[in-house]
Parts: C-alpha cells; structure tokens; sequence
C-alpha cells in the first residue's frame, strides 16, 4: 500500500498538537501503590504495515499474575512519520486497554513518554486519554543522551536532552542492555523508576510488558507471518 504522506503544514500542526499534549501532562506522586498494573504493546510486520496487532495485559500486584487480558488488531490508517508514533499506534492501544474490562493503576506503555522530542511520546497519548498513571518504557534511545551507567541491576543515569532531564536509562538486570523509562502522566520520574524496577523479574523488561509483547507477537502471527520492527515514540 502506497502511503500518503501528509503536507508539511499537516506535520507542523500534529507538531503543535503534540506541544499542547506536553502542557496537559501532569507529574505528581501516586496516591497510593497500584494493585492493577497494565501493559501494552504493539506489533507490525514492519514499519509501515497498514494493520498492528495490540494486546493489553493486566497484573496483579505484587504477584504479577495475569488477571485480564484483551487483543486488538485493525487497521493503521497514519503514515509513518518519526517522532509521530503514537497517531499509528496510540488508538490500539487505547482499544486493547479498554478491552479489558478494568480500570488500572497504573499502565506500562511499551515506548517513549516525556523522552520525546516534543515532550509527548506515546506514553503520554495514552495516558492522558486514560487520565490514568502512565509510564513510557523504551527500549531505545529516540532523544537526549546519557552517562555512564553502572552494571548492577538498578543503576539509572539521567536522560538528559536541551539541558533539560527528560528521562532516565535504567539497568534492570546485571549486564543487561538498560531500558528508557520517562513520565507518560500522573507520576513522578522516580516512581516511573521504582515501578518499572518493582516490576521486573528474570527478564529485561517489567513481566506485564514483557508478557503483552509476546501475547501481541502470537496473536500477529495466528492472523499472519512477520517479524516485529519498532519504531520510535
């Protein structure tokens, strides 16, 4: 499918609206600790795919047992567009959020979320659509850049990009590639940290994003073959 591309006047006014997302997302303490904590992911066969396959898992905590969980596929009707990821994939995940049937405490969004060029990741769509604590966990870098980071499990170092810290990189295992975590909406950096660490057990990943981005591979490749590339926040 040929893609069209909008106008660059188009492009500067999904700008201006990602700007005016970054004013409404707010950063405050929790209220109190999340007993339902959702995840979600989305896979494509590639970039440009004109159809992705969301799956939301929701978790109890501490147990981190499976309590829900809810798949979404449809079409993606937005071109691809660095740095505008959420207009492709934000509708599904919202969709594969409210599938569940469930109001969640917290939600783990499978991308960026203040460590965005405009401050409005993913991560923040989605949590200010929900009005719920939302927090962005990348597996790369989209902006900003980091210091050395120590090789123990919860060593973080300041994602820092115009002087300003948009996010932190956090080792979640020894030796392990970190992840980027950064505010979506409702919650402090250090708590997006402390969450993201409380949530992680053997694996890289927190265990409900980790258990929605393999629900999401085996329902996309029940409906057809293709391996998942990711795209930027």
């Amino acid at each position: 499918m040929t893609e069209h591309l909008p106008t660059p006047a188009l492009i500067a006014e999904y700008h201006r609206r990602q700007e005016e997302l970054a004013r409404a997302v707010m950063e405050r303490s929790l209220s109190q600790p999340p007993a339902i904590i959702v995840a979600v992911d989305v896979h494509r066969p590639h970039l440009r795919a004109s159809r992705g396959t969301a799956a939301a898992v929701a978790c109890a905590y501490p147990s981190l047992h499976v309590i829900a969980q809810h798949v979404e596929t449809g079409e993606i009707t937005f071109p691809y567009i660095p740095g505008l990821l959420a207009y492709r994939e934000a509708p599904l995940c919202l969709a594969a959020i409210r599938g569940l049937g469930l109001i969640p405490d917290l939600v783990l969004v499978d991308g960026h979320g203040r460590a965005h060029p405009r401050r409005a990741g993913i991560a923040c769509h989605v949590g200010v659509a929900l009005g719920r604590p939302t927090i962005g966990v990348a597996k790369s870098i989209l902006t900003g850049r980091h210091g050395p980071l120590g090789a123990e499990r919860g060593s973080t170092a300041p994602l820092v990009a115009d002087h300003e810290v948009i996010g932190m990189a956090v080792r979640t295992r020894r030796g392990v590639r970190p992840v980027y975590v950064s505010v979506g909406h409702l919650i402090t950096l250090r708590e997006a940290v402390e969450w993201t660490l409380r949530t992680t057990t053997r694996y890289r990943l927190p265990e409900p994003s980790r258990l929605a981005h393999r629900l999401a591979q085996h329902a996309a490749r029940a409906s057809g073959p293709g391996e998942e590339i990711r795209g930027d926040g």
